[in-house]
């Protein structure tokens, strides 16, 4: 049964009749940890469905399309969002048998902190390469990531049942852009199931078997957890040295809380109870945890022995942790209802749980209540957090334009990160704003550069470097983090016609001569709709906004001005109409006095009500931020 911000737990733990079970305790040597990295859509997660139903980890009545995809969100839209693993058995040719714990991981630019828990994880990683399509820049991105964590890369070429399937270009472009050599790729296709036996005997001979100290004190990473509505948080580990057995008692070394492990066991990908994990393992902890922060991910859990003897099956070092992931982008969350502020609270502390780069804060909004201030790593992920917010939640949702976060050099000599707009201090307070630059690396067809690099230098990129590999064209950007967040990606896709992907990664602060644009409603500034944009774009930028704005604001029984003002420079303005009554209709011939004293009434009676009425903001209105081109 699939609960509330339970993504991956197929059933209850119970313990499921499988073969599974009858090898209790894996040799370390044979055990492989290994992972599938690839770009967006290039097939990974029909590969990794290949690989569990030859290894007889579902029947066939189980199988369906993308297995390790368990979120509905996964399914739509074709992506993999959260990391997720699967113990199998596979009896080599040498007539061994041995335990493959596969890690599927995400292909968008915005989960790449997904990829690196993963990875470090493994000791090898498949390189699946499109071959009609062959390198593009996340397949570039999680390599190198790879590569920096000393994972052997096991190159694929997947899709070689297409016809316009060409395995040499593919070769060459991962020898000359990636680096490593592809002679020996291994040709497949994970639809017909071609080459996946092949796949499973070079994951055998060509990873390495994991290293650590069977015999050490306890010492596992926690690698990705969630939390599940009957048995708490669920931890996925990865066990580096010693052994843990159910019942015994463990410690978080990074805050020092003890818990029992109440139940232990793998995924295959259906959940498999054990009694004890080995070093070299992938399994899960339940340990009755109902504190939502206390299961954090990159934590390493040891053991407590009680007696004596208990400080020799301690460990004393933890193990190297994950870099705290840094959020790009923020937007507000508020409740469309007041009453319903503490279930999304109570909403966003689940969610966190299973997402382990979330951040967010309480914010209170003049226009909009009491709401959060979001941090996410990148639009994606943002929509992807609402939808879940929506879907398994059931949250109604108002949600803000987003913005980067900016370093602020106040007069004072101060320094400052501002990440909402509203909170950006007045230019006379300011010695300098600086703004957040990223180095875009672009991977394109040569017949589409042109295009790119007009969309870059709109977007005040500042071109690096250009590279031809064989057919592809690499570009270089420095570009604003502001200009890409808001639509860089979609119109990327569309000068490019869908063949430009893309990667970027944080380079520096750089001054900059931002400015904040405030949005008035009859001369009340309405806090959530301020944005921050380049003084060049601020007259175009604010006239644009409030012309849309006047489309979806509903018209009201008095005038509603709308305005975008710089500090006290007003820069546009646009005015709603207000709904009134033919009051002059009774009237017909004769005196004007009569007709404009009636005028004149009605006006004062709009002037009254307008300063007693509010105007109510749409979710259109917030979204119309986004929709205008920059």
């Amino acid at each position: 049964m699939l609960v509330q911000g339970a993504s991956r737990l197929t059933a209850p733990f119970f313990l499921l009749p499988s073969f599974y079970s009858l090898i209790r305790f894996p040799l370390m040597n044979h055990i492989r940890n290994f992972s599938i990295i690839a770009h967006i859509d290039h097939g990974k997660s029909t590969l990794a469905d290949r690989l569990i139903q030859r290894c007889g980890g579902l029947q066939e009545r189980e199988m369906e399309a993308q297995v390790l995809d368990s979120m509905d969100i996964e399914k739509e839209r074709g992506i993999t969002i959260k990391a997720q693993t699967a113990a199998l058995l596979y009896k080599a040719k040498d007539g061994q048998v041995y335990n493959l714990n596969l890690i599927d991981t995400p292909g968008h630019v915005d989960f790449s902190y997904e990829v690196s828990r993963s990875l470090s994880a493994c000791e090898g990683a498949l390189l699946v390469v499109d071959a009609s399509q062959g390198v593009e820049a996340q397949t570039v991105a999680n390599c190198y990531t790879a590569l920096d964590l000393g994972v052997e890369v096991v190159p694929v070429l997947n899709k070689m049942d297409l016809p316009n399937a060409d395995p040499d270009n593919a070769r060459s472009e991962i020898e000359d852009v990636i680096g490593i050599d592809a002679s020996d790729a291994i040709a497949c296709s994970a639809k017909s199931g071609m080459g996946v036996d092949d796949i499973l005997e070079a994951v055998v001979a060509r990873i390495p078997a994991p290293k650590g100290n069977p015999n050490g004190p306890l010492r596992a990473m926690i690698i990705d957890s969630w939390f599940d509505s009957y048995v708490g948080v669920v931890m996925l580990v990865r066990v580096v040295d010693g052994r843990l057995a159910k019942g015994e008692r463990i410690k978080m070394m990074a805050t020092g809380t003890t818990y029992n492990a109440d139940n232990l066991g793998v995924f295959t990908p259906a959940n498999q109870p054990r009694e004890a994990l080995e070093a070299g393992e992938v399994g899960y902890i339940i340990a009755g945890i109902r504190e939502l922060q206390a299961a954090k991910v990159g934590d390493t859990i040891t053991l407590i022995k009680p007696g004596t003897g208990g400080a020799a099956l301690t460990a004393s070092e933890p193990l190297p942790g994950f870099k705290e992931i840094q959020p790009q982008v923020f937007a507000g969350l508020y409740p469309t209802e007041a009453n319903q502020y503490e279930g999304l609270r109570d909403s966003l502390e689940k969610l966190k749980l299973n997402d382990a780069s979330l951040h967010y804060e309480p914010e209170v909004s003049q226009a909009l209540g009491f709401g959060f201030r979001c941090g996410f790593l990148g639009l994606l992920h943002m929509e992807i957090v609402q939808e879940r917010l929506e879907r398994e939640f059931d949250q109604d949702l108002i949600t803000t334009a987003p913005s980067v976060v900016y370093q602020v050099v106040q007069a004072d000599g101060e320094v400052k990160m501002v990440e909402n707009p509203s909170k950006m201090p007045d230019q006379g307070r300011l010695d300098e704003i600086r703004e957040p630059i990223v180095t875009v690396h672009l991977y394109m067809p040569q017949e589409y550069v042109g295009p790119v690099m007009t969309l870059c230098n709109q977007k005040r990129g500042v071109q690096m470097n250009m590279a031809y590999k064989g057919r592809q064209v690499v570009l270089t950007y420095d570009l604003p983090l502001g200009e890409i967040v808001m639509d860089f990606f979609d119109k990327l896709k569309s000068v490019s016609r869908g063949y430009a992907s893309m990667d970027y990664e944080f380079k520096e602060y750089r001054p900059s001569d931002v400015v904040k644009v405030d949005i008035l409603l009859n001369g009340e500034k309405v806090d959530a709709l301020s944005i921050i944009v380049h003084r060049s774009q601020s007259q175009y930028r604010g006239r644009a906004v409030v012309a849309k704005m006047r489309e979806v604001i509903s018209r009201q029984m008095y005038d509603v001005a709308i305005q975008a003002a710089i500090g006290a420079n007003i820069i546009a303005r646009e005015t709603i109409k207000a709904l009134r009554k033919n009051v002059i209709a009774k009237c017909y011939g004769g005196d004007i006095s009569r007709k404009r004293k009636l005028l004149e009434k009605q006006k004062e009676g709009k002037k009254r009500m307008k300063q007693i009425g509010s105007v109510e903001v749409p979710q259109e209105a917030f979204l119309a931020i986004l929709k205008v081109d920059a």
